[in-house]
């Protein structure tokens, strides 16, 4: 069992052991905070890779390959000395007794635990609908995407009934924040380039991308200029936008929506998201999309010596308002949260209460299409997407990653050339399993 290795070389006179559950943007900030210090830092997750989810749409539509957004989390802590790597599932959390429980029945005791478990979209009740519209959290869920749009590309190349042409030649996108802007822009670039290079029998009239959106606009975290900006952008790449249309159904190859029946070929889900179940290890009932409420030092409240950081903790801004769950968000805390721990547990020092601060907030639409809201001011157009890919680029992993990034970037928009369009003929379409999430 994992607690039993661990324990072997823990002795009366150990330091005190930080154990980090979930290596996302929040789980990685933390521990590097935490790098080369005093203190015996183990981090667990159940995947053996980080990922650069703001990214990961590009893998569903074959601009970029999984390997350039994601890295073994070994090789990212791998400099520092005193950090150590678990590859489990948590299962609970004995408070009482300050340790954590595997799936495999194994546990692992700690001195200060932090819950950087992320978040999954949510289905509203309607957890079947995931096997036909998977969501974009894993590099599974990216895959199976791409396999289904290739797919539907080659069957439509190949079919003989109009109908069943133009059926495949759909795909719908549901849900209108960041996440379904960037993933119709991007099908909608995809689709005219294959369809204009690659495909002899397909003709561009019966390509179609439908976003579907059931509130009264899109990108309603945005300003309504720049989320009209938005829309008009992908109006002029071929996207139809139908905004007050809530959905009704969704089976293998068709979506109801309102008073619409689509026949479609693939499907993909962005409407929302939630906590990751990690309030229940607490035994405590999550908050605003079952978030664990976190104190301003981002210690969970009732619980001594354990924090919440990143999608699944409910933090409060400066205006009293829930911080929202974004990247920027996770890796502030994280980097916090680690100095503060740092200072706490080395020097016997008191952090200052958490405050986030806003660097911006993005969505790109499409090739020189992009906006950023920085609050007081606003950006569009090209150097919008100009700074969206400068942002993007630093943020990825280390230095390997930038490069491949930017020279794979700078040569697809000088050759409009599209790049990992691999079709695994062994892949099994398979259901993503429900518990698959990302850890911010």
């Amino acid at each position: 069992m994992a607690e039993q290795s661990f324990q072997q070389s823990r002795s009366q006179a150990a330091p005190a052991r930080i154990v980090i559950v979930g290596a996302g943007f929040a789980g990685l900030a933390c521990a590097r905070e935490l790098g080369n210090t005093d203190l015996d830092v183990i981090v667990v997750d159940r995947r053996n890779h980080n990922l650069f989810q703001p990214l990961l749409y590009q893998v569903a539509t074959a601009a970029l390959s999984p390997a350039d957004i994601s890295e073994p989390i070994r090789r990212t802590l791998g400099r520092y000395r005193n950090i150590r790597v678990v590859l489990a599932e948590v299962a609970g959390v004995d408070a009482a007794s300050k340790s954590i429980r595997f799936e495999d029945g194994g546990s692992l005791s700690y001195d200060h635990l932090v819950i950087a478990t992320g978040s999954e979209y949510n289905y509203f009740g309607h957890d079947d609908w995931r096997a036909w519209a998977p969501g974009l959290k894993t590099i599974h869920e990216a895959r199976l995407i791409r396999q289904r749009l290739l797919l539907a590309f080659e069957r439509a190349e190949l079919s003989q009934d109009p109908e069943e042409k133009k059926a495949l030649l759909t795909s719908i996108v549901i849900g209108g924040g960041p996440t379904g802007v960037e993933m119709a822009g991007a099908i909608a670039e995809l689709g005219h380039f294959m369809i204009t290079r690659d495909f002899r029998d397909l003709s561009p009239a019966d390509f179609r991308v439908i976003l579907i959106e059931a509130a009264p606009r899109i990108l309603g975290a945005f300003p309504e200029e720049l989320a009209g900006y938005a829309e008009r952008t992908l109006a002029k790449a071929g996207v139809q936008v139908l905004t007050n249309t809530p959905v009704d159904r969704i089976t293998k190859d068709e979506v109801v929506a309102g008073s619409n029946t689509f026949r479609t070929g693939c499907i993909v889900w962005g409407a929302g998201v939630k906590a990751s179940p990690a309030a229940g290890w607490l035994g405590i009932e999550g908050k605003a999309g079952g978030r664990i409420p976190v104190e301003p030092d981002l210690s969970v409240t009732g619980f001594p010596g354990i924090h919440a950081i990143g999608d699944t903790a409910l933090g409060l801004g400066e205006e009293g308002k829930p911080l929202p769950a974004l990247a920027q968000v996770a890796k502030q805390q994280g980097q916090y949260l680690g100095r503060s721990l740092r200072g706490r547990i080395l020097e016997d020092r008191q952090p200052e209460p958490f405050r986030f601060n806003n660097r911006g907030n993005t969505a790109v639409i499409g090739r020189n299409a992009a906006i950023f809201d920085f609050g007081r001011w606003r950006l569009k157009g090209r150097l919008a997407w100009l700074l969206w890919a400068i942002v993007h680029v630093y943020l990825l992993v280390n230095f390997e990653k930038r490069l491949l990034v930017s020279i794979q970037w700078i040569w697809r928009y000088v050759t409009r050339q599209r790049g990992a369009r691999l079709i695994d003929e062994n892949a099994a379409l398979e259901v993503p399993s429900s518990t698959e999430r990302t850890e911010t």
